[in-house]
């Protein structure tokens, strides 16, 4: 009887496994093997369609064992690249924290929600009954348009999916004719369609969510030439430590240390590479280059027995963690270390700042991260003298010594400053009570910033982890001295821009030293007058921190004590990355340009991140350097860190997109969030680098090049003139986005806005993630007193919003209740024809003549409709992540003029001071691709 060897197709070759006792089935020209000898020889001469063994026929019986020392090809001898990233005591790291979910599934549930819920019972009928009988079924809310979207989105996805073919549909919208609709923002990027076989998993969970990383183009064009004409920008927009929300599984962590990478580029494995050579070895995904498998992949270390290679997280999730083996260390794990430099001035004490923030920090003493019981703690407090406090370990007393000498800052006690929290728990928590009622009194004005900085930095400079400044004046005496350098006068002038640049070098200088010893600054600003946030901005930007700004702060007012204890509570409750460096490698083809973001860029590539909040994004500009070949490419973004309860870990993610030629292509797959979300980032550098007009100039004429680039490619009008403004539909919002970074306080045209409010604005602009950015740029909309009897309902998975509306005074009514908001401030606009009743309801007074507009904290009222207004405002609250806490302002139609015009300043869609309308832009986009 002839043997299976004897049926092979031409260009195979069989080898018989003793140890198996079966054929091993091997392709001569490309290495693929086959694990099944009737499939093989029973089909039609057919190789296998795949080089990945499918998981039933690798995972049966006796398994091959790999031989001792193979491990030592993919080590090479010497330690992984990361571990060599630290210099001297500093260590590096990469982020943790963050969750994988199906794209869109929020908006969908959202939308299925809002159809399956039940209406309200007791819905108050007096706004329509006693105002205008379209309030409950007014034009505002088009039922079956809101319930018709997520199915005419689901059948266009499935429409343009071609059934196997990968290839984009291209639909141009005209935009002169097809107004803002503020629901394209809750979907999806364009989906990414590999070619098949290109993954060797089933996962959905293999490719990149985009809410940790996400693309500009979804298509990498081939070659610069092609990418250049579509005037498209390549980008990525990371958020590598994103927050969970609830429900969201944690990343999956790899806990056995068998860590296998690319012995040329140091890639790490992933779904994407390819295993050949029975299994023994791996093909790797960015530069091809042929790798051993190491001993222990396929052994469960936990059960002690062979392991289902198939079943590892690194081979069926795009985002998954390494425990890190000693070779990723330079020492041993840090510890957390907070110092608290609180400012002690006249100022800060009468504002209150003193003691909400000590109290705010004796309340979550719990919940800064200590798991190990080795955080470690300090405060030092600061007028124009330092005050220490020296806690012994067990006791309740504290010593306070006071340093008046701040041109040379020393550390009056080696021991007892920097205390660990657990042992010195009686005494920190005797001396947080105590700081308020000794600085009570206080009359000094004036702060030494600079010098407790360096006093804070000496105190952690051996250990590393995060300094945090509450500073309620501006420095004025010693290092790092500032002045007052506002002036009316050269607002809105080409000067403008030097306000926006750091006034001293010390701060930028200072944070470099710190990024080197893996400290990180974050900055709690509480200003009567001027601070010059731009200067003092420069620390978190260097040491991937974060500036909070709380303007004319008063803790006298509810609001402000409530805002500042939230946002200081959670950023003191969120775990933290310790001495993080991140790198971003990519297949051959294509390098990582420049970097956006809160970081320091140590080497070419090498992002130094001492301490990494949760939430904060970077964008990354791609260059295509030679001609892609490959039918996809690979960005992985690999960070190493040290948790916060002293585990060495790496967070890699992995993302795969296909390449194309076609430039249509490229267009159907452009992701207008991620767009606008680097313009953002250029246009913040550019204000700094040029002026603030070059900033608005440069995002307005990338926009002129795009559509003038889509429609010479992509209409019948090509180069001539046209009656039409075409854009694909995948980017219809992205010109109501980039008027609306235009209008951002952080780059807008206007002689008003003081240069601190401007700074802390690009700050943001920087910084926050896309999905809390967007609503930054492009404001949320509702009307309330008409809105649907579900909206403010609990729905199947959360609070029930009202359809959001397009960003344009037309939709005020004057006898309606309104809701705008930017995840920043929350606006409840009430017209002046409102009814006695609705004021009744939400606010609890009679009319509307006694109420009294400005920052306010809306109660509940034992009446349906304030439970519902109530409900709809903490979602909003808890809707974006992110530790920030928007205040709520009550804006009267007939109130007072500032306030009005900042909350119609967020409907942006309208003509204001010298910027225009979104018609008025359109047209002016208009005239511009014409004419180019």
């Amino acid at each position: 009887m002839a043997s299976p060897a004897d049926q092979l197709p031409p260009g195979w070759a069989a080898e018989w496994d003793a140890a198996h006792q079966r054929y091993l089935f091997i392709e001569t020209a490309t290495g693929q093997t086959s694990w099944d000898p009737p499939a093989l020889a029973q089909g039609a001469g057919q190789p296998p369609p795949s080089a990945s063994p499918p998981a039933e026929a690798v995972h049966h019986g006796k398994r091959r064992q790999y031989a001792a020392g193979q491990t030592q090809a993919y080590y090479g001898g010497d330690a992984p690249a990361e571990a060599g990233y630290a210099s001297g005591a500093g260590l590096q790291a990469q982020p943790q924290g963050g969750q994988l979910f199906t794209p869109g599934l929020a908006v969908e549930n959202q939308f299925a929600a809002q159809q399956t819920q039940p209406a309200a019972q007791g819905q108050p009928p007096y706004y329509g009954a006693q105002a205008e009988p379209e309030y409950i079924n007014g034009p505002a809310f088009d039922r079956g348009q809101y319930a018709q979207a997520p199915v005419d989105a689901l059948a266009g996805q499935f429409g343009q999916m071609g059934m196997g073919q990968k290839q984009f549909q291209l639909y141009t919208t005209n935009l002169l004719t097809s107004p803002p609709e503020p629901r394209d923002l809750e979907r999806p990027p364009p989906e990414i369609r590999l070619p098949p076989n290109s993954c060797i998993s089933p996962s959905p969970a293999a490719n990149a969510d985009y809410s940790y990383c996400r693309s500009t183009i979804n298509a990498i064009p081939t070659t610069s030439s092609l990418l250049t004409k579509s005037k498209l920008p390549l980008a990525l927009v990371l958020t590598p430590y994103r927050s969970l929300n609830e429900g969201e599984e944690a990343v999956p962590l790899v806990t056995d240390t068998v860590i296998a990478r690319c012995r040329r580029c140091r890639t790490y494995i992933n779904p994407y590479v390819q295993f050949i050579d029975g299994g023994n070895r791996w093909r790797c995904c960015m530069c091809s280059m042929t790798n051993e498998v190491p001993q222990l992949f396929d052994w469960d270390q936990a059960r002690n027995q062979p392991g289902d290679r198939w079943a590892r997280a690194e081979l069926n999730n795009s985002v998954v963690e390494f425990v890190a083996p000693t070779e990723y260390m330079v020492r041993p794990p840090q510890p957390a270390v907070y110092v608290f430099l609180i400012d002690v001035s006249h100022t800060a004490v009468q504002s209150g700042m003193v003691a909400t923030a000590t109290r705010t920090i004796l309340e979550n003493l719990d919940r800064i991260p200590d798991e190990d019981d080795r955080t470690k703690i300090a405060i030092i407090c600061y007028d124009v003298s330092l005050y220490f406090f020296s806690m012994t370990p067990g006791s309740t007393e504290s010593t306070m010594l006071v340093v008046s000498d701040i041109d040379d800052v020393f550390l009056p006690k080696p021991n007892d400053l920097l205390v660990n929290i657990t042992e010195a728990r009686t005494s920190l928590e005797a001396l947080l009570g105590k700081i308020g009622d000794m600085f009570q009194e206080n009359s000094i004005i004036g702060s030494a910033m600079g010098p407790a900085l360096q006093a804070g930095f000496k105190l952690m400079a051996p250990i590393g982890g995060k300094i945090v400044v509450l500073s309620s004046t501006l420095p004025s005496v010693g290092a790092g001295a500032l002045k007052n350098r506002e002036d009316p006068k050269i607002l809105g002038t080409a000067k403008e821009s030097g306000l926006l640049q750091a006034a001293s070098p010390f701060y930028k200088t200072f944070a470099i030293e710190c990024s080197r010893t893996q400290v990180s600054v974050d900055m709690f600003l509480f200003s009567a007058g001027y601070q010059d946030v731009s200067s003092l901005a420069c620390l978190p930007h260097y040491t991937s921190g974060q500036t909070y700004y709380y303007p004319a702060f008063n803790a006298g007012r509810t609001e402000d004590a409530m805002k500042f204890a939230h946002e200081f509570g959670e950023v003191l409750a969120t775990p933290i990355m310790l001495e993080a460096v991140m790198r971003v490698r990519a297949s051959r083809g294509l390098r990582m340009a420049s970097f956006h973001g809160n970081f320091f860029v140590r080497s070419t590539d090498l992002l130094a991140m001492p301490a990494v909040p949760q939430d904060q994004s970077y964008a990354i500009e791609v260059q295509i350097e030679e001609a892609i070949t490959t039918p996809f490419v690979v960005f992985q973004t690999a960070v190493l860190h040290t948790t916060c309860f002293g585990e060495r870990r790496i967070r890699v993610i992995t993302m795969a997109l296909p390449t194309t030629t076609n430039l249509s292509e490229v267009f159907a797959s452009a992701d207008q969030v991620a767009i606008v979300t680097y313009f953002a980032n250029k246009a913040v550098e550019r204000s700094l680098t040029h002026k603030l007009e070059d900033s608005r100039d440069y995002v307005f004429q990338k926009l002129v090049e795009l559509l003038v680039a889509y429609k010479t490619s992509m209409t019948s009008s090509g180069a001539g003139a046209s009656a039409q403004l075409a854009i694909s539909d995948n980017m219809k919002m992205l010109p109501v986005l980039v008027l609306g970074l235009l209008k951002n306080v952080g780059i807008r045209q206007s002689a008003q806005i003081p240069p601190d409010i401007r700074a802390y604005s690009q700050a943001l602009l920087t910084s926050l993630p896309s999905q809390i950015l967007i609503p930054y740029l492009y404001p949320t909309f509702y009307s309330l007193h008409n809105m649907p009897p579900e909206a403010g309902t609990i729905g199947e998975h959360s609070v029930i919003l009202p359809p959001a509306l397009p960003l344009t005074s037309e939709r005020l009514e004057r006898h309606g209740l309104f809701l705008i908001e930017d995840g920043q401030t929350i606006f409840l606009w009430v017209g002046r024809d409102a009814v006695p009743q609705l004021v009744q309801d939400v606010f609890d007074l009679p009319s509307y003549d006694v109420l009294r507009g400005g920052k306010t904290t809306l109660r509940p009222l034992e009446n349906p409709f304030s439970q519902r207004i109530n409900a709809i405002v903490q979602k909003i609250r808890e809707l974006r992540r992110g530790v920030y806490y928007p205040h709520l302002y009550i804006v009267k139609e007939d109130g007072e003029p500032p306030l009005r015009f900042w909350a119609l300043s967020m409907l942006i869609q309208d003509r204001a001071d010298m910027l225009p309308s979104y018609q008025q832009f359109i047209s002016s986009l208009k005239d511009k691709v014409n004419v180019t």
